[in-house]
């Protein structure tokens, strides 16, 4: 009787941790594609790797950019960017334009590594991610980490970051950020969700209510980026433990937001047709005492027509269906080495999400 239990135990640890190795979506090895995520969660990568199959070698977005997304039924599906935008001495940098040192076109070259001593541009994973258990209560937890260094900015900017996947939150990914020793004082240190035009969101939830981006730019039909008042922390939607969310959906149905138009200038345009077969809440959320929760903000700005790489010719531009949604999509607070926040892609409503904290 004592080895049939024995064995029992074994196997069902055994199935436990082979059903843990399944989740997880990481490099085979060093020279594989920079990919990480869970499945049925959030997955992301760096440059020059995409997401989606049809981009996952050499493509899927500009260089600057940590591509996010989510994994359903085994595809994945890109939903935004996330840009890092430092802030010396009053001046901002912008990840994805600001020019690279080692060829003088837009984008910092990012890589990533396994743990936080600094290392050299590896043109490939570079790394597997270390998975840890993060809560000695709960074994059975997991965490995907994985360190993401990037070269220095012409401001003297030189941040680094840390981004962590836990195996009970799959729809969000932690972003801590760092300094290298020889990086400038930094007054902040934005992550910007830079793409919301591609998920048309155009509902920004606070604790008033909903912001309608066609009601807050109405009468603007340009080219350019349109932005307005930025949100205190006291505005923000707050769950029960204390964490601070900003959430920003879409105000179509599935069917709507796939939709697309059958113009030339729309043709031309595919790379902005929404492809995933389900809508999602997309969020960021800082935890309580995070040291500065009087002076975070929630910042916005939005857009008429889809970005069309900085031509100024407005021929260029073609107008997103259903009128001005929001682009960019942050929070804001000043820089300390270490601060956390969390960007979360989830296929709940904000309420649902509120209720899970």
């Amino acid at each position: 009787m004592k080895s049939f239990i024995f064995f029992l135990t074994f196997f069902c640890l055994l199935h436990i941790s082979l059903n843990a190795q399944d989740r997880w979506i990481r490099p085979n090895d060093v020279h594989d594609v920079a990919k990480w995520g869970i499945r049925q969660g959030i997955v992301f990568s760096l440059w020059p790797y995409g997401l989606e199959d049809a981009h996952a070698i050499y493509g899927g977005g500009p260089r600057g950019l940590i591509r996010v997304g989510v994994e359903r039924s085994g595809k994945i599906y890109l939903l935004n960017f996330l840009a890092i935008e430092p802030l010396v001495d009053g001046k901002i940098e912008f990840s994805e334009i600001s020019p690279s040192s080692v060829d003088n076109r837009w984008g910092k070259i990012m890589w990533a590594s396994d743990h936080p001593n600094p290392t050299a541009f590896y043109p490939t994973a570079n790394c597997r991610g270390v998975i840890s258990h993060p809560d000695d209560a709960r074994p059975e937890l997991e965490e995907l980490s994985i360190y993401v260094f990037l070269e220095k900015y012409h401001s003297g900017a030189h941040p680094y970051l840390k981004l962590s996947i836990r195996s009970d939150r799959p729809d969000e990914l932690a972003i801590q950020l760092f300094n290298r020793e020889d990086s400038k004082q930094m007054d902040y240190c934005n992550i910007t969700a830079t793409m919301g035009n591609y998920a048309r969101l155009r509902s920004l939830h606070l604790k008033e209510g909903a912001i309608d981006s066609r009601v807050l730019y109405k009468g603007y039909n340009g080219i350019d980026f349109i932005e307005k008042e930025s949100y205190p922390a006291s505005s923000m939607l707050r769950s029960l433990d204390g964490s601070y969310f900003a959430f920003a959906t879409g105000n179509e149905d599935i069917q709507a937001l796939k939709a697309w138009p059958v113009d030339s200038l729309a043709k031309s345009k595919l790379g902005w047709r929404y492809r995933p077969p389900l809508k999602f809440t997309q969020y960021w959320r800082s935890e309580q005492n995070n040291g500065s929760d009087n002076r975070l903000m929630v910042r916005v700005n939005g857009r008429y027509r889809y970005w069309s790489g900085g031509s100024r010719d407005s021929t260029h531009y073609m107008k997103i269906p259903g009128g001005a949604a929001f682009e960019n999509f942050e929070l804001r607070q000043p820089y300390q080495s270490g601060q956390k926040i969390f960007f979360g892609i989830s296929e709940r409503t904000p309420q649902e999400i509120l209720d899970r904290f």
